[in-house]
């Protein structure tokens, strides 16, 4: 696509960043649905974060059935291959707040736990354990101009850099938008199209490295072939 010829105004440069996203036990288990819809009530916000979202920057060695620990735990551990699928489907991409998400998710499990007469349990030494995760982050020292350098960078973020501008922001900034689509906001509606097809990614089914590919194609396309 090739973007508008106007000339945009010069605008503060965008500063790259990486993270890390560190794991803290919270000494809260379970062994049954139950006790996992309790905790699920009133565990920490970074624990529903990290259990949806870590394991993108924590990959297993073995493929993951599952896009999250909680339906992962219930399908392996409990062996309730319906409730897990259930949760396999809560995009946490689709919620604004984190709050909102719980709610979803106490939702499907109490409607799980309406339709069974007996309670699994889990072996001891596969309790679900709930994590809480606290992101730190790194300076680069790397910034770029304008869009158009940005494109051209992109294919080198490290797969930690577009978790931190892609999804960590989501969660940071109004309205869910993500680092890239808030910076261009500063040109006004000189990259609209941009910010709206970065705006039809959702990050959740998909590796990061996926996800780093599929905005650069996005930002290349745009800008006839940069980057």
């Amino acid at each position: 696509m090739i973007p508008d010829t106007a000339s945009p105004p010069r605008m503060q440069p965008f500063a790259l960043k990486d993270c890390a996203l560190i794991a803290i036990a919270t000494g809260r288990k379970a062994q049954n649905l139950k006790e996992f819809r309790n905790h699920l009530l009133t565990v920490e916000r970074g624990s529903l974060y990290y259990h949806f979202w870590g394991g993108l920057l924590h990959p297993g060695f073995e493929e993951r059935e599952y896009g999250n620990d909680f339906a992962e735990w219930v399908r392996h551990s409990i062996h309730d291959t319906r409730l897990a699928e259930r949760l396999a489907l809560v995009d946490p991409s689709k919620f604004h707040d984190l709050e909102d998400m719980r709610q979803e998710l106490i939702d499907v499990v109490e409607e799980r736990l309406d339709e069974i007469e007996v309670l699994s349990w889990a072996p001891v030494d596969r309790q679900f354990q709930f994590i809480r995760s606290q992101t730190v982050v790194f300076d680069t020292r790397r910034s770029v101009q304008n869009p158009e350098q940005l494109a051209a960078i992109i294919p080198s973020l490290s797969a930690s850099s577009v978790f931190f501008h892609f999804i960590d922001a989501r969660q940071r900034l109004i309205d869910s938008e993500d680092d890239f689509r808030f910076w261009l906001s500063s040109w006004g509606d000189h990259y609209g199209a941009l910010r709206e097809r970065l705006s039809a990614i959702d990050p959740y089914f998909i590796s990061l490295n996926e996800l780093r590919d599929q905005v650069s194609l996005i930002f290349g396309d745009y800008f006839g072939g940069a980057g």
